[in-house]
């Protein structure tokens, strides 16, 4: 019975995988039409702000660190 409710949960959890992807999926538009271009480029807009949003954030932790352990 534990084996049955086991399968019965990893197989309704492996469902629900897609609805919590955040990613865009471009595949539904043909490689050559104009849906397809806006759709991977939006794609790599978004990616691209949010590398640059963390890679300043750490810049900024970095730098306040260092500068609070040159006070000390």
């Amino acid at each position: 019975m534990k084996n049955l409710i086991l399968i019965v949960f990893l197989f309704s959890l492996s469902f629900n995988t897609y609805s919590f992807s955040n990613e865009i999926d471009c595949n539904e538009f043909k490689k050559l039409s104009v849906n397809y271009m806006k759709c991977k480029a939006n794609s790599v807009k978004k990616k691209t702000i949010s590398k640059t949003k963390n890679f300043v954030g750490d810049t900024k932790n970095f730098q306040k660190k260092e500068w609070s352990k040159e006070k000390n």
